[in-house]
């Protein structure tokens, strides 16, 4: 006879600690199997057979097994489709209940939908469970019930809204003896996945609590340590979103700010999916762009003659990381000064970035280049020079990134500010002054 589990379906959420879906889980009637699919519909989408994010993805995976071993259980990880694994499953287990944490997202709210028909089908219940968000769909909207698009009454809401009890902790890791007794289960390796080792170096998910304290007195200068570099944890979900923002809403306003608007974007996403492929305002999707590839390349590459914009650029090829006050200059670059359709911008970086969220990306560049919701004005064009002497003024982040800056080595700027600012004002006025 087949043993009846419930099965908890790791995503987006790669801990044991404070995760709301584990948790319901760990509290229903069946000993809980804990499962992780990399999902080859994602996999075979990626260039890179050294990606780091995959190879991030398996370092927290290993960390969660251990934890499991421990208490005489493990993780079950397959390298499949999605369907032909809970098939798979269904062959080895009696499934009462599927449990996951929801993800919003256009590709994964089809891959769950398809997903409960075939649990539906096989008689099995399917539970998704707010997690990687504070506030998800239309928990924050205005008085009529409509989605906010401007950021800020959001964010008034939110505050405004904000429980003690929306940030507790879950304990699931508490209950983990709960989880389903059996023999460890070997996961892939990256090479049998399609993958090798990067070699990258990852963050440390420990926040330092006085980089956060000063965070908006430091947060906008490339050359300091004071940013958290925790995005790609509360991306994949190593760290709880919750325990970070009772952190934040203690330590400093700012940072909490930030946090919000990730909340902001993932709501977004989910009333706007067209967003995903499309300008937020319509009438940007009549800019006729440039699109000339040889640029491109030189702003991929770090070649464009504006250190600022080249050392961001260096920095994300050479580390996956970028500074957030650099991506805001080098995306207004892109869209403003070579007027090149935000989407290929938008698409390098969910290439390079090792914090890479659809959702914050796609808001960041739409909002770079005035496509979006409450978006800098199209007339608004950063001078790289200006926020150099502003952000940078003794040069140290540039001189890390680009030595050769101050060289004869370093090409000439590839267009003209003033010039290139005139131009963009005009190829954007043409199309939306309709």
């Amino acid at each position: 006879m087949k043993p009846a589990v419930s099965v908890f379906w790791f995503r987006r959420d790669l801990r044991l600690q404070d995760n709301a879906g584990l948790f319901r889980a760990l509290k229903g009637e069946h000993p809980v199997l804990p499962v992780f699919i990399f999902d080859k519909a994602i996999l075979d989408e990626l260039e890179d057979p050294a990606d780091a994010r995959v190879n991030f993805i398996h370092h927290s995976l290993e960390a969660i097994q251990q934890q499991l071993i421990a208490v005489g259980s493990t993780l079950y990880v397959q390298h499949g489709s999605v369907q032909e694994v809970f098939s798979k499953l269904c062959d080895t287990y009696a499934i009462q209940t599927v449990y996951t944490n929801t993800d919003y997202e256009p590709y994964a709210r089809a891959r769950d939908n398809a997903m409960a028909d075939f649990f539906t089908s096989r008689s099995i219940a399917f539970v998704s469970v707010k997690d990687q968000v504070i506030f998800e769909r239309s928990e924050i909207v205005k008085d009529d019930g409509l989605p906010y698009t401007v950021f800020t009454p959001y964010s008034r809401k939110w505050r405004a809204t904000i429980k003690a009890e929306q940030l507790r902790s879950w304990g699931s890791e508490k209950l983990i003896e709960l989880c389903y007794k059996q023999e460890p289960i070997a996961i892939p390796s990256l090479k049998k996945i399609g993958f090798r080792s990067s070699g990258q170096r990852f963050p440390d998910k420990h926040w330092d609590k006085h980089t956060i304290k000063r965070y908006k007195e430091q947060r906008d200068f490339p050359a300091v340590s004071g940013t958290s570099r925790l995005s790609v944890h509360l991306r994949f979900g190593t760290i709880s979103i919750r325990a970070l923002a009772r952190e934040a809403g203690a330590l400093n306003e700012s940072f909490l700010s930030e946090l919000i608007w990730r909340d902001f974007y993932q709501m977004i996403i989910w009333h706007f999916p067209h967003v995903v492929s499309s300008s937020f305002k319509p009438a940007y999707d009549k800019i006729e762009w440039r699109n000339n590839e040889k640029e491109f390349e030189a702003w991929c590459q770090g070649r464009t003659g504006y250190p600022i914009v080249d050392a961001g650029m260096r920095e994300l090829n050479q580390t996956g990381f970028m500074h957030n006050r650099v991506r805001m200059i080098v995306a207004s670059f892109l869209t403003k000064h070579l007027l090149i359709d935000w989407r290929w911008g938008e698409a390098y970086f969910a290439k390079k970035l090792l914090d890479f969220d659809l959702s914050a990306n796609n808001g960041g560049w739409q909002w770079a280049a005035g496509s979006g919701c409450d978006a800098a004005p199209y007339f608004r064009v950063f001078n790289p020079y200006i926020q150099t002497k502003k952000f940078d003024p003794d040069l140290r982040y540039i001189q890390q990134w680009v030595p050769e800056s101050q060289s004869l080595d370093y090409p000439a700027p590839i267009v003209q500010h003033e010039a290139a600012r005139a131009r963009c004002l005009a190829v954007y006025a043409k199309a939306l002054k309709g």
